[in-house]
């Protein structure tokens, strides 16, 4: 099954519907499956003096609030019907994270098939428990969150209706950028091994490689936050990926997918030719007259591997030439 490939959007069209058509744009030539925005009520979302994070009050006005920042890069439900239906147009999936209770209805009321569940919902039970009920396919983001908060999540989920056989769980580290000792890929395949689920990442470091490594390590999402140009105001630009960089990590992730292949090991297709020519024959080390007992000295191992294996050394030794040899001759 090919990895799904969300090109996380977010909050970086800025408020306004041209910059986030121009991010479908370029979710869409880099090969990505989906683009991905989020979809809040500010009022719903967070309490009017709630504190930004460390990064956002590097990346935007440190005077303004959460609620301020937030509150300007809210997107309305026009605005939803308006890039639903351009993604369409552009034939690349349309997901949306929602963060609160009337955002799920919205996203049921636009057709969404996928849920995608944000780091900071895994513990709100009133929330989980109505997308548990959509039985959807879900995308749970566990960033923050400890095993056991995981499993209590997954448990909500699947206790509302949600098979786990629908339920991906990212991996995933909340701050923006992650610092490289803090992603700590392996805990990826241990939610997967421990919760018997799909999984993936949600990857919010600077450059790919991370993205790749999941690849290589079994993720079947892979999500990355991407804007149009990094030095644009706003929370999470500086912690995306641009045009350019995007289309990388998709090339190198689908590349990695072919590389992964199968766990039998015998010779590829396109290295099968190449077993005459790379390996080796017994052939006689020097002139060898009939009736002559073949030795350590009178035969050797050179390519191409046109004639008797070297493997047969041992039960050729010791045995009679039948004809004459010249050097270089093929037993």
């Amino acid at each position: 099954m090919s990895i799904f490939i969300i090109a996380e959007a977010g909050v970086n069209h800025n408020g306004s519907l041209e910059l986030a058509k121009k991010l479908i744009d370029v979710a869409k030539d880099s090969g990505a499956d989906a683009i991905k925005f989020q979809t809040f009520k500010t009022e719903n979302l967070v309490a009017k003096n709630a504190p930004k994070a460390e990064y956002q009050k590097e990346t935007t006005n440190a005077n303004e609030s959460q609620f301020e920042m937030i509150k300007k890069l809210e997107l309305d439900v026009e605005t939803h019907h308006q890039l639903l239906s351009y993604a369409k147009d552009k034939n690349i999936l349309f997901l949306s994270t929602p963060f609160d209770l009337e955002s799920i209805d919205l996203l049921v009321q636009l057709g969404l098939n996928i849920f995608k569940i944000p780091s900071g919902e895994i513990t709100n039970l009133p929330y989980l428990h109505k997308i548990g009920r959509l039985k959807k396919k879900i995308i749970l983001s566990s960033g923050m969150s400890t095993m056991n908060e995981i499993g209590e999540a997954l448990n909500i989920l699947v206790d509302a209706g949600t098979p786990k056989s629908s339920i991906t769980i990212l991996h995933a580290n909340t701050q923006y950028p992650t610092p490289m000792q803090d992603v700590n890929l392996k805990a990826m395949q241990n939610i997967g091994i421990t919760f018997d689920v799909e999984y993936g990442y949600s990857d919010h470091t600077l450059g790919i490689e991370v993205d790749i490594a999941a690849a290589a390590l079994g993720a079947s999402v892979i999500e990355k936050h991407f804007t149009l140009d990094k030095s644009m105001q706003g929370p999470d630009h500086k912690a995306s990926l641009e045009p350019d960089e995007l289309k990388a990590m998709v090339s190198a992730v689908r590349n990695i997918e072919r590389a992964m292949g199968s766990p039998i090991k015998q010779p590829s297709p396109s290295e099968s030719k190449n077993i005459l020519i790379s390996r080796k024959s017994l052939v006689a080390a020097c002139k060898i007259k009939k009736g002559d007992i073949f030795d350590e000295k009178n035969i050797t191992a050179k390519r191409p591997a046109d004639g008797i294996s070297p493997m047969k050394w041992d039960k050729i030794i010791g045995t009679k030439a039948k004809k004459d040899y010249e050097e270089d001759e093929r037993l």
